[in-house]
């Protein structure tokens, strides 16, 4: 039976990959490529099952947990570089 820690770090996993989804199918239709949102699909499955293998090896749940945050803080920062670069760009034309 798996361990507390084993499905808080699985349950981390599936929420990063439903985020890497979306982050992909914005991107996707951004691109209109619909090459990229398959490739995104298939990166947030591949973390999905690495996380699982992760669960299940001698990490702690602390580095885990601190991987994740890790995570979080690099696609705020993502955003909010993104979000920057699109706002300079519309003072451009604007």
């Amino acid at each position: 039976m798996p361990s507390e820690e084993s499905n808080k770090t699985k349950k981390a996993a599936e929420t990063l990959g439903k985020m890497l989804r979306a982050f992909g199918a914005s991107v996707g239709e951004i691109l209109d490529d619909p090459t990229v949102k398959e490739k995104a699909k298939e990166l947030a499955e591949s973390i999905v099952d690495a996380a699982a293998k992760v669960s299940q090896s001698k990490v702690k749940a602390e580095e885990v947990r601190a991987r994740f945050r890790n995570v979080g803080k690099a696609a705020q920062t993502l955003g909010s570089s993104l979000d920057k670069h699109f706002k300079s760009t519309e003072e451009i034309k604007g």
